[in-house]
């Protein structure tokens, strides 16, 4: 075989050939060789560099999975806390209205994902003026992300429809037991649709007012200090809490409800076990509220800090709520203490970001004395509130609004999609800050508690005289859940369904009468 080979190598045209491959290989290692030298020398080089820091930055300002991800799982707990309002509302309420309060929360919930779909994001965060958005409608012509948060468009979106979703449920609590199921629908579409998106814009949205102080009278007023609010003691709860308002005095007390001054009190909760569950499934659900807000989750020290705050002020609200209320009752107060608790976590969502672990004790614990006072001065007005919404949500988001002018340290920031931005941060008057914040804080408040409770007045008195707001006597006397639902959420061997029971069998709101009055104890709110 090898004299085969050496033979061959003696034919001119064979030699030929191999020197061809070995010329041929060797200039394809040399080619190789260079073209390695030259990419590294390209992209070692500063210039490339540059480019490539460049192409990545790009890259991430499209998407930035992580804090796309950290927004889409605090989405899913503030959606979550939807089964904590209708446990709360549902084991506050009597049991003949159970269903009533379900269907709500459910139908709610459908019809805001719908408008807010269609124009309600559009209004808060779509670009337009200081007062209202004009683009997104549909959510045609969106972006990949929304602004420079780096977080996907849509899930942005989702977490917003979560928020318009809590403002709108937390109306309904004040207005349980009366109001016609027809009339919840029309004003679910002008809280969802109008109410909340557009004031939404003026504190969140691009180029708000009220978040951007751009009229200069008040600019000169604060002296550049801007209305904040975090996660939203004012336009999520005081928006809710003060629509909640007009709809109860417009409603007028539910037939049968006596209050103190009448010799009465308090309806008492038909079920306690599930209104406590519903508020620590709301508590849980916060951890989605408040660290969610930052939109990033680069900003870890921030997060800890809003989750810390949050925790702190809730049991603050809690345990304050139940030492107050003790001395008058000698009683330890479960329903207190729930919405005590509740009412810490609506105060501590406007400041959480700029306070200290003590200043959320504080915030959280002056909370837990707002409620049993808001409680109060209801039941003083004769205004009929069954869930507690409007002490809760309204009363205790102004004090939250507030608190921030007071208690931020000025030693926070404000989050970025890639951190914390340490340039503009956030003082309260007791840590030197003057009244500058204090100042903003008022004008945001003010502002949501005017236009807010004064269109929501005009609105629920319109669909009361138009005969759509509230049942009719004898629907109400039959109990929500059978003339306008058809079913009863309990069922017993000898009815339908437990009509007008009360917690351990207590008579109906402490009468020996089986069945309500007809006509209630001063059904025009507020009457004397």
């Amino acid at each position: 075989m090898i004299r085969t080979r050496l033979r061959r190598l003696r034919d001119k045209d064979t030699r030929k050939l191999i020197a061809v491959i070995l010329a041929g290989k060797m200039l394809g290692i040399v080619a190789a060789l260079f073209a390695v030298k030259a990419f590294g020398w390209y992209f070692g080089s500063q210039a490339s560099a540059a480019a490539i820091r460049q192409v990545a930055t790009k890259a991430d300002d499209i998407v930035n999975p992580l804090n796309t991800v950290w927004v889409l799982v605090t989405a899913f707990l503030v959606f979550f806390m939807q089964a904590g309002f209708m446990g709360l509302e549902a084991g506050f309420a009597r049991s003949r209205e159970t269903v009533n309060v379900l269907m709500e929360c459910v139908f709610d919930t459908c019809l805001c994902g719908l408008l807010y779909w269609a124009w309600g994001f559009a209004f808060q965060f779509g670009t337009g003026n200081g007062f209202i958005g004009h683009t997104y409608f549909l959510l045609h012509g969106a972006p990949q992300t929304y602004g420079t948060t780096g977080v996907a468009f849509l899930a942005f979106w989702l977490f917003q429809f979560a928020f318009a979703d809590t403002a709108s449920t937390v109306t309904s609590g004040a207005m349980v037991g009366r109001t016609a199921f027809i009339g919840d629908i029309w004003y679910s579409i002008a809280v969802s649709g109008f109410i909340y998106p557009i004031f939404g814009h003026w504190a969140w949205g691009p180029g708000g007012w009220l978040g951007n102080m751009t009229i200069h009278p008040l600019a000169t007023f604060t002296h550049g200090a801007v209305f904040r609010d975090f996660a939203g003691s004012t336009v999520v709860h005081t928006v809710g809490g003060f629509i909640a308002l007009a709809g109860a005095m417009a409603l007028g007390p539910r037939l049968g409800r006596k209050f103190k001054k009448d010799g009465g009190g308090p309806t008492p909760p038909h079920d306690l076990t599930w209104g406590a569950i519903g508020g620590v499934i709301l508590w849980f659900g916060w951890y989605g509220f408040n660290p969610g807000s930052t939109l990033s989750a680069m900003d870890f020290t921030g997060i800890g800090r809003v989750a810390a705050n949050t925790t702190i002020a809730a049991c603050a609200g809690g345990m304050m709520a139940v030492l107050w209320v003790y001395p008058r009752s000698k009683k330890w107060d479960l329903g207190i203490s729930v919405n005590g608790f509740l009412g810490g976590l609506v105060a501590i969502t406007c400041p959480c970001y700029w306070v200290s672990p003590f200043g959320a004790v504080v915030i959280g614990a002056v909370a837990g004395i707002v409620v049993p006072l808001g409680i109060d001065f209801l039941e003083s007005r004769r205004i009929d509130d069954p869930i507690g919404a409007v002490p809760v949500h309204g009363f205790c988001g102004i004090w939250g609004t507030l608190s921030l002018g007071l208690m931020a340290t000025g030693h926070y920031g404000v989050p970025t999609s890639t951190g914390v931005d340490t340039s503009t941060v956030v003082k309260g008057l007791f840590y030197g800050g003057g009244l500058d914040q204090l100042k903003a804080q008022f004008i945001g408040s003010a502002t949501c508690v005017i236009c807010v409770f004064g269109f929501s007045l005009i609105l629920m008195y319109f669909l009361k005289n138009r005969g759509i707001l509230r049942l009719s006597k004898d629907a109400e006397l039959e109990g929500m859940d059978l003339s306008e639902h058809g079913t009863a959420a309990y069922h017993v061997e000898f009815g339908q369904g437990m009509t007008y029971s009360t917690p351990a069998g207590l008579p109906f709101n402490g009468s020996h009468k089986d069945d309500p009055e007809e006509e209630p104890v001063g059904a025009a709110a507020g009457d004397e």
